[in-house]
Parts: C-alpha cells; sequence; structure tokens
C-alpha cells in the first residue's frame, strides 16, 4: 500500500477506535511478523498486520497511544509505518495506489528479465561441463569466469534482495531475503573458495557460483510474478473505487452547476439525469425513477425511488430526472465505509491462522539453524548422507555422489536455505481473506471480522429473528372479508376513514392499503382510541367502529358468521378486526406483517446446507409459530425480550452448537454480540449493524445464504493453501537435507509455493455464491 492514502479511524468494539496503516519494506511473512510483534509491544494497541495488503490494523485500546510511538516501533524492527493523510480524496488516492502497484510490477519486471540476460550466457557457458565433463576453455578460466558473471546478477538486479536480507540478519531478524541473500552469496563465494586448489593449494570443491546467480533470477521470477498476483487480490476496493462519480451538478441560485464530487456539502440538491451515476448518498427530493444498486446489493434489478426514498452515491439511475438532497459527502457515504469495513477485514486475522502465525515468527531461525546443522552433519558423517545420494543417483540426474564431501555438503546446504519458504505461510489465510473479502463487498455482504468466515463456516444453526428479517417488519392488510350486504373497497374505505385519526400501526397499515387501491376517504369526528380495543369515530353521519370481536360483543353486536372467518384469520398469525357501522359488523379486516418473498426459500436453502433453523421474536407464540410453518423453521421461542433472546442463544451455545444471529432492530444487537457470528440485515438500525461481524446490504435472507456460501468458498481456499504451505515446507525440507535436491530445483519449487497459494486465492473470485 502506498503512502499516501487516507487513515480510516473507525469504532470498534468496546469503544475502541481502528486504523489502518501502510507498511513498507516487507517482502515475507518473517517480516510481516516482525511488524505485528513490534507493533504489539506497544502497551495500549492491539494490531494484525497482513501481508498482501502490506497494511496494519492497529486498535486503539488507550486512544492516548500516539502514532510516532507505533512508528518508531516499527523503525526499530526495520520497516516503515506511513501515516495518511486525511484530506486527500480517496478515488485520488486509490488511483495513487494503482500507479505504484503498476511501478511495482515494472520494477519486478525489470529485475527479472535483467536477471536472467546476465544468467542466461553462464548457462550456455555451463553446457560443455555438463555434457562432455570438461570446463571451457580451461577450469581455472572456468571458475573465474563463473563468479564474475554471477557476481553482477547478485549486486545488479538482485541488489535489494541481498541488503534486505543481510540488514536483517544483522538487526537479528532474519526474513526470507535472508534465505536467498546467504544461498546465492554462498554458492557465488563457493567459486572463488575452489580456486585455490587447481594452485594446488586445497581441497576440490565443486564450483555453484552459476547456480548462485539461477537461484537469483528464479527467486526474481517468482517475486515478479507474485506481485503481479498479489496486486489482484485487492482489486475488490479498485473496483468499488473506479464506479465513484467525479462530478455532480448541483443547483444554486436555481441554476445547474457542475462541481467535483468532493466540493458537493450535506444538503446540495443534485440534478441526477438517466443513465448518471448518483454523485453521493442522499434523499430524493422529487422525481421518479429506477436505481441500478447493484454495486451496494449484488442484485441486477433496478429499485424504484421516489421522493422521501434514500438512495446511494455511485449507483446508476436508469430513467427518470431525480433531485436528490445530499446526507452523506466524503468519508461518510455508504461506498466510503464499504471500503473501511473491507480494509479491517482484509487486515484481520481468521483463528486458524493463529498456528501458521506462530511458525512463520521463528521459521527463518529454525531454516538457518537446520542448513547449518546440514552442513556439520555431512562434513562429520559424510558416510551416512552418502549411502542415501548414492542410492538416488540412479534415477535422479542432478546427484553426483562422486563430489567430494565439502562439496556435498555445500550441495545440501544450499538447497535447505532456498528451499524453505516462510512466503507460503505468511501469504496463504490473508490472501484468501483478501480475495473473499472482496467478493462479499461486491455482493452486498460486508465483513467486518475475518474471524466470522471461519465461525460462519462452522456454524450448526442459523438462529433468526421474526419481524424485519423473516417479515418486511411493515403491517400490511393481507385479507379483507365483507359480509353479504357489503362490498370489500366498502370495508376497506369505511375502516381507513376512521382509522385516518389513529397513530396505531395496523391502523396505518389499514389507510396505506385504502390509499393504494384508490379509495377517497371521508372525514372523520369524534375519534377515539380505545387502548387495547380499538377505534370509533363517525364518518359521514355513521358510527364506526373498527377493533376486536371483544369489543363488538361487549357493544352488543352480533358478528355472525363473520366470527368464524376472524377466527380463521387468526389461526393463521394474522390479526383480524371486525368492522361495524351503526351498529351491524360490516366486515373483517386481517393485518399481517408480510412474509419476505425470499424467506421460504432461503430457509429451504439453509435446511440444504445441513444448517438448523431457530426463530426468537417478542411476538406472541400463535402468530410466530404460523409464521415458521409457513417458511420452514423449525424451532420457534416467542414472547422473548432482548434479555431473554440472549439467555436462549447462550443456551443453544451451552449446548455446544455454533450458533449465528440475524436480526435487524435495536432490540436484536445485544443478541447479535451473544452470537458466535453476528449478521445484521442492512435495512435495519445503525445500532444493529454496529453490533453485527457482518452486514447484509440486501435486506433478504437470500443474502444469509450467500454469506454462508460465501465463508464456506473462502474457508476451503485458506484450508487448500494452509495445507500446501505446510505440506510443501515438510516434504521439501527433508528431501533436501539428504542432498537429493539441486538448489536450483529448490529454488524454482520454493517460488512456485508462493505463487501457488496467491494464485489459488484468485481463483476464489469465480466462486459461485448465489444459491
Amino acid at each position: 500500500m502506498p503512502d499516501n492514502l487516507t487513515t480510516e479511524r473507525t469504532a470498534a468494539a468496546g469503544g475502541a477506535t481502528v486504523e489502518v496503516y501502510p507498511v513498507e519494506g516487507m517482502h515475507c511473512g518473517a517480516c510481516s511478523a516482525a511488524v505485528e510483534r513490534a507493533l504489539n509491544r506497544v502497551d495500549g494497541v492491539e494490531a494484525a498486520v497482513s501481508l498482501p495488503a502490506e497494511t496494519a490494523t492497529v486498535r486503539y485500546v488507550d486512544p492516548s497511544v500516539s502514532f510516532e510511538s507505533l512508528q518508531r516501533a516499527v523503525a526499530d524492527a526495520g520497516f516503515t509505518l506511513v501515516e495518511r493523510n486525511p484530506l486527500e480524496d480517496r478515488a485520488e488516492r486509490e488511483r495513487e495506489r494503482l500507479r505504484r502497484d503498476a511501478e511495482k510490477v515494472a520494477v519486478a519486471r525489470r529485475r527479472m528479465v535483467t536477471a536472467w540476460a546476465l544468467t542466461v550466457p553462464i548457462m550456455i557457458w555451463m553446457i560443455p561441463e555438463m555434457f562432455f565433463g570438461t570446463p571451457w576453455p580451461s577450469a581455472v578460466s572456468f571458475h573465474l569466469g563463473m563468479v564474475v558473471l554471477a557476481l553482477p546478477v547478485l549486486l545488479g538486479p538482485g541488489r535489494d534482495t541481498m541488503a534486505s536480507g543481510l540488514r536483517a540478519l544483522a538487526g537479528r531478524r532474519p526474513n526470507m531475503d535472508s534465505l536467498i541473500a546467504l544461498g546465492s552469496g554462498a554458492a557465488v563465494l563457493t567459486g572463488l573458495g575452489g580456486l585455490p586448489h587447481f594452485f594446488g593449494a586445497g581441497p576440490m570443491i565443486m564450483n555453484y557460483a552459476g547456480v548462485g546467480a539461477m537461484i537469483m533470477a528464479i527467486h526474481l521470477t517468482g517475486r515478479f510474478v507474485e506481485t503481479r498476483a498479489r496486486g489482484r487480490t485487492s482489486a475488490a476496493i479498485q473496483k468499488l473505487l473506479s464506479l465513484e462519480a467525479r462530478t455532480a451538478r448541483i443547483l444554486r441560485d436555481g441554476r445547474e452547476v457542475e462541481v467535483a464530487v468532493a466540493s458537493v456539502a450535506v444538503g446540495d440538491v443534485m440534478v441526477v439525469r438517466p443513465g448518471e451515476k448518483i454523485p453521493t448518498d442522499g434523499v430524493v427530493e422529487s422525481g421518479h425513477s429506477a436505481v441500478d444498486e447493484s454495486l451496494a446489493t449484488g442484485e441486477s434489478m433496478p429499485v424504484d425511488k421516489e421522493e422521501g426514498d434514500a438512495v446511494i452515491g455511485s449507483t446508476v439511475n436508469r430513467q427518470g430526472l431525480l433531485h436528490v438532497r445530499a446526507t452523506g459527502v466524503g468519508e461518510n457515504t455508504f461506498l466510503a465505509s464499504v471500503v473501511r469495513m473491507v480494509e479491517q477485514a482484509q487486515g484481520s486475522k481468521v483463528p486458524i491462522q493463529e498456528f501458521a502465525d506462530r511458525v512463520t515468527a521463528v521459521f527463518v531461525p529454525v531454516v538457518l539453524a537446520i542448513a547449518f546443522g546440514t552442513l556439520v552433519g555431512w562434513l562429520l558423517f559424510p558416510s551416512v548422507f552418502h549411502s542415501v545420494v548414492d542410492q538416488a543417483s540412479r534415477f535422479l540426474p542432478w546427484v553426483q555422489p562422486d563430489l567430494g564431501p565439502v562439496s556435498l555438503a555445500l550441495f545440501a546446504a544450499l538447497a535447505v536455505l532456498v528451499i524453505a519458504c516462510p512466503c507460503a505461510l505468511g501469504l496463504a489465510t490473508p490472501t484468501a481473506l483478501m480475495v473473499g473479502t472482496g467478493l462479499g463487498a461486491e455482493n452486498g455482504i460486508l465483513i467486518r471480522d475475518g474471524a466470522a468466515i471461519q465461525t460462519l463456516e462452522a456454524a450448526d444453526l442459523i438462529v433468526l429473528d421474526k419481524t424485519g428479517t423473516v417479515t418486511s417488519g411493515q403491517p400490511t392488510v393481507t385479507d379483507v372479508v365483507p359480509d353479504s350486504e357489503a362490498s370489500v373497497e366498502e370495508v376497506l374505505s369505511v375502516a381507513a376513514s376512521v382509522e385516518h385519526g389513529s397513530e396505531h400501526p395496523l391502523g396505518q397499515a389499514i389507510v396505506r392499503a385504502a390509499s393504494e387501491r384508490g379509495l377517497e376517504l371521508a372525514p372523520v369526528t369524534g375519534f377515539q382510541a380505545v387502548t387495547g380495543l380499538g377505534v370509533r369515530g363517525t364518518v359521514g353521519g355513521h358510527a364506526v367502529i373498527v377493533g376486536s370481536e371483544r369489543w363488538v360483543r361487549e357493544l352488543g353486536m352480533d358478528p355472525r358468521s363473520l366470527a368464524e372467518a376472524a377466527a380463521a384469520l387468526e389461526a393463521r398469525g394474522r390479526t383480524a378486526m371486525l368492522v361495524a357501522r351503526d351498529d351491524r359488523v360490516i366486515g373483517v379486516l386481517a393485518v399481517a406483517d408480510p412474509i419476505k418473498e425470499d424467506s421460504r426459500q432461503a430457509i429451504a436453502d439453509l435446511s440444504a446446507l445441513g444448517l438448523r433453523t431457530v426463530m426468537l421474536t417478542g411476538d406472541n407464540e400463535r402468530t410466530a409459530l404460523a409464521v415458521a410453518e409457513d417458511v420452514g423453521i423449525e424451532e420457534v421461542r416467542a414472547g422473548l425480550l432482548p434479555a431473554g433472546k440472549v439467555e436462549a442463544i447462550r443456551e443453544l451455545q451451552d449446548a455446544g452448537l455454533v450458533t449465528a444471529m440475524v436480526g435487524d432492530g435495536i432490540n436484536d444487537a445485544p443478541s447479535l454480540k451473544q452470537a458466535d457470528v453476528g449478521i445484521a440485515i442492512g435495512t435495519g438500525t445503525d445500532i444493529a449493524i454496529e453490533a453485527a461481524d457482518m452486514t447484509l446490504v440486501q435486506g433478504s435472507l437470500t443474502a444469509v445464504v450467500r454469506a454462508v456460501l460465501l465463508s464456506r468458498a473462502t474457508f476451503r481456499k485458506i484450508r487448500q493453501n494452509l495445507f500446501w504451505a505446510y505440506f510443501y515446507n515438510t516434504i521439501a525440507i527433508p528431501i533436501a537435507i539428504l542432498g537429493l535436491l539441486h538448489p536450483i530445483l529448490a529454488e524454482a519449487a520454493m517460488a512456485l509455493s508462493s505463487i501457488t497459494v496467491v494464485s489459488n486465492a484468485n481463483r476464489l473470485r469465480s466462486a459461485r455464491i448465489d444459491p
């Protein structure tokens, strides 16, 4: 990450704040581990460092900790922590980061090409000795020439690797570059060490100078491919910010004025024509249109917008002309919050990564010790190793048992140095996490903490709130049953006229239903609301009552056959209200919180994925059971206050079940925190979203299915990467110790291991997460 991106400080759990800083100078897992250790030694902060993102995510437990103290700690470890400028435009910063990434790739390519240009002549010169056993033109000139040609490779394109590795060794914090520097450097020195033999002053030592040049060239090739692949892991943020609008047309003194988006202020009215991007978050002041919100939700179907509706910046106005009043600008927009959340998630840790981090922290020193032990072992016990080499030479053409003991010892030690790969371990988890969180953001799944991916992947059951999660959260008239002497429109019009004076949600639902049907409402006089029973008033000279069957009977009216209709509706979980006019019941209205269109299919999909579903609700048991039966939820607990929901989740956890809680309201926040992973529906309250580990921008349960599929796909890649990294190092190092790996093959395998891990993570972008 470059040094000119904005510091992102956001609220974190427990009132702490979180900042994401770029880190310069990291090359491998050992580097990121060193930076993380340095930061965590500073009292008052908790840090996680991401190698592929080249960032440090710092959680300030003590807000008085200064950036300078963190910067000093990182500098002491040999790296640079960069402070970001909060005043720069985010999109411009990202464009600058892209330029820097492109420059890194160009530099890596140039070093690779230069290294091979210098190494190919060495390889050509080595052919006579390899095939005919005789160096050309003479042994002395060949040995000296190998050294002369190999040194420019190490000191030219390999200069940064050599300097980084030797500097890390001098500071007692060896890294991947240290292994390459020692391996290639020692190989070149064998050329000098063998020269005295030709003048009768020392033992014959195999000249590995050419091998040293090839080790560096292969290493730089791997670094180039890895740099290019790692640049793609952060494609999600780049893609999101590339969609950001550059300019906006705002109304000033009745005229349209085009300004940069950064100049838009809260309260400005923006003019958005069909086909244009909405410059920033706002509310529709006038106009009607369909808006493509796929940037936020991942859904391609446009959403109708009219006066009073909220719109998201950078989404596309498809049809009509809109006037939008800006409500969020700069860092206070939906897009900015998405980018912040993705950056923080990409810099977080997954529990499975902890062991890999512990291994990486000591990996290079252990490998150095193993390489030294290999050299000493071969020199002290050559016969033990020679028997293995002698057998292997029958099917491994590069194994030469007739070499002297010193040459064989150097051969094995060099292979150990260059075969070991902490990079594969260091990149295994964070690369997959970066791609997974980015893929989630593109599909409306915002992940606050990477650990939530592992937890959701292991979940046993999904706990669901009812209102606003399974249902729409807005009461709606579902049924109108008139008696034989009235019509549906008449019953609804009479009821809506009297309810027009009510503030109760059920009354407002009746008024909305009448309005949607275009019914005219008559004025009401003498309006009276009777708590728990209903409302009454005079409409057009007629006494009208809308309320419960009990109240109607208490007032001396006989609901006749409509009582049976009311009972049938209530058995289905609806709230039934009788409508009476002039002491005669003329109909029944049923109001319910309708089930979201996709809830049934989403519950079925969750069950197909092997997940149990449980609904926790504060609603009455009759309604809760009706909803659960309708959508296929297996278990219901009704009549729960927020504390009751927390206790219910705790009971499930005590039974050994990993729980994921999905909710949208303020009353869901405690249970979202209690659950092993909290998932907030994005259409819900800010409090619920802040309490959750994941936020689903799309307010439907289908997004929960996508989140489960995403977590499983991401964690599958993490497991594959860790297996490859562990398997590679576990198998490769012992083979190198036995002298069965040529140092050139060892370095090629090492480079390939890092490339494989990064490439495998990038394949996650093509994963299907739609149910």
